[in-house]
């Protein structure tokens, strides 16, 4: 006999407990499913120096906020993993750990929902999806033509400089992972060849204020996606809490000893092929320093502001240095014995057996509604705004959600 519920949320992150702490606070039953640990990526996909890229005075989730002594600090990444612990435990949250979903489908037997797992089966009359917004790194086929002695990994896999092969290392992809990593392995004396991707530039701090505190006051993190023509969201900001938050980029990496590539388009024995694109993609990434220094300066000029920031003119806005770019690369010529893959994640839904993806694979939902009626996703990656897949803000989606629930049973 199944086991039922109401709700079944399957992911035991953050997104999964701030859906269980929303629908508590409606009432409504429901149970959390997780395929192996509470927090699980923060326990075994992050690497060991990583800190949170935002100041500890933003760390919340609903009915939580950051208690400590340092709200101007950065967490390292087992503090925030033991927040979200903690807060599992405050919450009570319903969650059955080490319990894998093999297939989500429809009920034969009513308008609800079969749940599969490998302890047996769970009917539920709403199915919340909230497994992460980064699932699966996104790395090129053409990976498998690089010769057999480099060492390949990626974001997730990446741990410390001392794992890595001596000799130089190839990073493919300059949003946050892959420049935190660079600035990591050249402190650590390596020789970084950095493959760039399109990315946005700020300063970490501007007029005595965090960027974070910056993008709240502008409602950055409320910007739709519904605002970008065809959906198509804005590259990766680039930021770090690795001492206290600094200013980090590609031409920053550049000046401490990077060299900087384009796209890599292809490999073929030793050589790799490169786009001529890393000029633009800077002038682009240039665009975004000044225009975020632009909306802070004029919303720093408003009556309202005048107590809270510093006054004055700014620091003046980044010039990028000129570079050149090579159009092909030679590994063995460079001795590069590692690649590190940060080039973005994917989803990996097969195990959804409902009609809520498009011919890609990406989910199709309005602010985590789909048209299964039933079924949502929760803590996407610009699922609704910027702040969906962050955590100091995936608990808006997650009220909406139970909101939602309840207008459609009322």
């Amino acid at each position: 006999m199944k086991e039922r519920y109401d709700t079944v949320i399957i992911g035991g992150g953050q997104a999964g407990l701030a859906m269980s702490y929303c629908l508590q606070q409606r009432g409504r039953e429901h149970i959390i499913i997780e395929r192996r640990r509470i927090a699980e990526r923060w326990r075994t996909e992050r690497w060991d120096s990583l800190r949170f890229q935002m100041p500890n005075w933003s760390l919340q989730l609903p009915g939580k906020s950051y208690a400590g002594d340092d709200p101007h600090g950065f967490a390292d990444y087992s503090d925030i993993l033991r927040f979200v612990e903690d807060y599992a435990g405050e919450i009570a949250a319903p969650v059955r750990t080490g319990t894998e979903v093999m297939a989500l489908d429809r009920d034969d037997h009513s308008d609800g929902f079969s749940i599969s797992t490998a302890r047996g089966a769970i009917a539920a009359r709403h199915v919340v999806i909230a497994t992460g917004p980064f699932q699966r790194p996104q790395i090129p086929e053409f990976s498998r033509g690089f010769p057999s002695y480099i060492y390949q990994t990626d974001a997730t896999h990446y741990r410390n400089p001392d794992e890595l092969p001596a000799g130089s290392v190839l990073i493919v992809g300059s949003g946050a992972s892959g420049c935190q990593i660079a600035e990591e392995l050249l402190r650590n004396g390596r020789k970084v060849f950095l493959s760039i991707s399109r990315h946005r530039s700020v300063p970490r701090r501007y007029r005595n204020r965090d960027v974070v505190w910056w993008a709240e006051k502008l409602k950055l993190f409320d910007v739709p996606i519904d605002s970008f023509p065809g959906k198509k969201y804005p590259p990766t900001t680039i930021m770090t809490g690795i001492d206290g938050g600094h200013d980090i980029d590609a031409r920053a990496l550049a000046k401490s000893g990077a060299t900087l590539l384009g796209r890599v388009r292809s490999v073929s024995e030793s050589k790799l092929g490169l786009a001529d694109d890393a000029a633009q993609i800077l002038k682009e990434a240039d665009k975004s320093y000044t225009d975020f220094i632009s909306a802070a300066n004029t919303l720093a000029a408003t009556h309202a502001m005048r107590t809270e920031v510093e006054q004055g003119d700014g620091p003046p806005p980044q010039v990028s240095p000129q570079f050149q770019f090579s159009s092909s690369l030679d590994l063995r010529a460079e001795n590069i014995r590692s690649v590190i893959w940060t080039t973005g994640h994917g989803y990996t839904f097969d195990w959804v057996k409902l009609p809520i993806f498009d011919a890609g694979g990406m989910p199709i939902q309005q602010r985590g509604v789909t048209d299964c009626p039933g079924a949502y996703f929760l803590g996407l990656h610009w699922m609704h705004t910027f702040g969906s897949g962050i955590l100091a803000y995936v608990g808006k989606d997650a009220a909406f959600l139970a909101d939602h629930m309840d207008r459609m049973a009322g």
